[in-house]
């Protein structure tokens, strides 16, 4: 027992080594910086947007397949602009429409006319129509040239799905004016 006494008085003793109060907080501001500049990096503000345009690439995709599908069974007409989402369900084409996903940007909105859920839109010419989004992210308007706006498009002329261009202000896509850039 005598021994064991001996030993810890002699631990408690001994100079012990290891970091300074100053090491420590040097440690934690470099520590502090390298993760602002990872966050920097990352920017997940633009990480959202560009999942959120994921979301209405697809969903614009799903409703355009479902229009041709409509089109299709219907000896080429495609479903008339008013409650055109409506009539691809009754129809069979689509169980419910895509739930809507929300605009980071002030004052973004996806069209005016023939919207279902406030993001995608809808315009017929003759039996041609178009299915349309408006995108957010950096990298989908970096497709543009300057003052314009990127949308995500899905057109029975072109028979193609794609982002397309169009003047900034620019809430009507008629299937005839599309370009796309990808």
């Amino acid at each position: 027992m005598r021994e064991l006494l001996k030993k810890i008085t002699v631990r408690r003793g001994a100079i012990t080594s290891g970091f300074t109060f100053v090491e420590l907080l040097i440690v934690i501001a470099v520590l502090g910086i390298l993760a602002v500049v990872v966050l920097i990096a990352i920017n997940p503000v633009e990480q959202f947007r560009r999942t959120r345009d994921a979301g209405r690439k697809s969903g614009v995709t799903q409703l355009g397949h479902a229009v041709t599908a409509y089109a299709t069974t219907h000896n080429g007409t495609p479903p008339a602009e008013l409650n055109w989402s409506t009539t691809l369900v009754t129809g069979g084409e689509i169980q419910v429409a895509p739930s809507a996903i929300a605009y980071s940007v002030t004052g973004s909105a996806a069209c005016t006319s023939n919207p279902v859920n406030g993001t995608w839109c809808y315009d017929i010419s003759g039996i041609n129509f178009v299915v349309y989004a408006r995108l957010e992210s950096k990298s989908s308007l970096s497709l543009c040239t300057a003052g314009q706006v990127a949308f995500t498009a899905f057109s029975s002329l072109n028979a193609r799905g794609g982002t397309v261009c169009a003047a900034a202000g620019t809430t009507t896509l008629a299937p005839a004016t599309l370009t796309f850039v990808d």
